[in-house]
């Protein structure tokens, strides 16, 4: 890593950590940051704009963030000897997959799925094997991932259960880092609770707690989604334990909805 990636990589940590713990305007602030120290690079600009598009999205300005991934995108692709560049096609290919979920954040259903397939067509060339310098982990798993969360923000939850139960079956499941995996097992307990099924939402939480227990015991989402759990009444023994381990159920404003005689 050079002395000009590493201001950029730092401001981008920060970014998407501020994002998970539900800090989106300081996330913002610090992907900012990110996009000036890359200092117009297409490269560390493209890896600076998915933090960015990351922050915009946790903001609701899906529109905003599809424009600043898209642009990246944009300036990748005028590169010369762009085939050259560091963790070429994944960058562009996760820039897409963010601007498709910043497109399904303003209800774009048409620009979600165009750039899910461009995305797609990357994919279907690249080893997802393959981790980039930065930890994340591109390809046709990556997509399909990308296509569940879509869904739901598009309000198709039974669609975007229907392919997280194909892809959690699949080996590029487990080729996945595991805090990807653990972010999307949040993602989608919150699905399942859209749906009416508090039972599944928490099982999705005790096996993101198995994989990376981190990203549930520290992020905001995953204590709501078990808030929402504890208050139906009725969540497993497993899951109350999670809650304990949290604390959750130490706090006063847990109230188990009555279960009806």
């Amino acid at each position: 890593m050079s002395t000009m990636d590493l201001p950029v990589r730092v401001y981008r940590l920060t970014a998407q950590t501020l994002v998970k713990l539900g800090k989106p305007h300081l996330a913002w602030l610090a992907a900012d940051r990110a996009m000036n120290a890359a200092a117009g690079d297409p490269y560390r600009t493209g890896l600076a704009a998915i933090s960015l598009t990351q922050a915009l999205r946790a903001l609701r300005r899906g529109r905003l963030a599809t424009t600043a991934a898209l642009t990246a995108v944009h300036q990748l692709d005028l590169t010369p000897s762009r085939a050259f560049l560091p963790d070429e096609p994944g960058l562009t290919g996760t820039l897409l997959l963010e601007a498709a979920l910043a497109a399904a954040t303003h209800r774009d259903a048409t620009t979600a799925r165009d750039l899910t397939e461009h995305a797609a067509h990357l994919a279907g060339a690249h080893d997802e094997r393959h981790h980039d310098r930065e930890g994340s982990a591109f390809g046709p798993t990556a997509v399909e991932l990308a296509r569940a969360l879509t869904a739901t923000r598009l309000g198709n939850h039974h669609h975007a259960v229907t392919i997280h139960r194909r892809v959690v079956a699949t080996p590029g499941w487990q080729l996945l880092p595991a805090e990807h995996r653990a972010a999307h097992l949040i993602d989608i307990a919150h699905t399942h609770l859209d749906l009416g099924d508090p039972a599944a939402a928490g099982r999705a939480l005790i096996a993101a707690d198995h994989i990376a227990p981190a990203e549930v015991r520290t992020r905001p989402a995953a204590r709501a989604a078990l808030t929402a759990i504890l208050r139906d009444g009725q969540a497993s023994a497993d899951t109350t334990r999670l809650a304990t381990v949290i604390g959750l159920t130490d706090q006063g404003q847990i109230h188990p909805r009555p279960i009806a005689p």
